[in-house]
């Protein structure tokens, strides 16, 4: 006999009902997040009456949205990825010592109060994830592209795993060297540097790592051509949808290991759930 359809979907989902406890992940545009697709299925395992969904929030708008799910009783938090990671930082009542670090969030919970209180666990999970799948960084140079939220709190984190040596490579020079300047004053690691993207070529890099866009859309230009790049670098990307970039693709047919963005979300699933209170 066959289950009805809703005990099946039960399986995969969590069930839906006047009790459930509504959870986000904001993003704009949100083709690319893959958070629902990670927590959904653990709260069905678990049994909890959670469900999370996707929240498309054009950037003008982010505040006027941001203060109606707050009004929201049933309403526990958010994941948070571009563009809205630094700006939700500002929105926020608290921030943890990552976020307050990166001035960039990417988990906001929501309390009975009306406040909201965002964290970072971005470069916890990079770094995490680079190590559960084989790649310790410790002692290695980094090239890190980009400058934005992600890439401080990966940078922060890299730091803090005892990388040997960080370059930070952005279009625009001044954010690159705003961000080595902040680290390096926060942290005390003396071997950070900025550099214009179009100066770079990895060469010297052991693992280089795209914390920028490019790559969401088909037709997106590489973050970093990757003719002089050792053939013992890892290249690495943030971006989870698709897994299989452009970029990650260049680097495979070229013969390079590569480093998925997936990895970034599955190694800090546990931290973001417990702090925005869905696990």
């Amino acid at each position: 006999m066959s289950l009805p359809p809703e005990t099946e979907l039960s399986n995969q989902m969590p069930w839906v009902e006047g009790t459930t406890r509504v959870f986000g992940v904001i993003a704009h545009p949100v083709d690319h997040v893959r958070a629902p697709m990670v927590f959904n299925p653990r709260f069905a395992a678990a049994g909890l009456p959670h469900i999370m969904v996707p929240i498309n929030a054009p950037p003008e708008k982010l505040e006027r949205i941001i203060n109606a799910l707050r009004a929201i009783p049933n309403f526990g938090g958010l994941a948070v990825t571009i563009p809205h990671k630094m700006p939700l930082a500002d929105l926020c009542d608290s921030l943890g010592t990552a976020a307050q670090l990166t001035g960039a969030v990417n988990a906001v919970r929501f309390d009975d109060d009306g406040t909201m209180h965002g964290d970072n666990f971005d470069g916890a999970g990079f770094v995490a994830g680079a190590i559960g799948n084989g790649y310790d960084v410790a002692d290695k140079a980094i090239l890190l592209i980009g400058a934005g939220g992600a890439a401080r709190a990966i940078a922060a984190a890299l730091v803090e795993a005892k990388i040997g040596k960080l370059t930070i490579a952005n279009r625009s020079l001044g954010k690159a060297e705003d961000l080595a300047s902040l680290l390096a004053s926060k942290t005390g690691f003396a071997n950070v540097h900025a550099a214009a993207l179009a100066d770079c070529d990895g060469g010297d890099a052991d693992m280089i790592i795209n914390s920028t866009s490019l790559g969401l859309k088909p037709g997106d230009a590489l973050p970093l051509a990757l003719d002089a790049v050792r053939p013992d670098t890892v290249i690495a990307d943030i971006i989870m949808v698709p897994a299989e970039t452009e970029w990650l693709v260049a680097a495979q047919k070229a013969g390079l290991r590569v480093h998925y963005g997936r990895h970034m979300l599955d190694y800090q699933i546990d931290l973001i759930g417990k702090f925005i209170g869905a696990l």
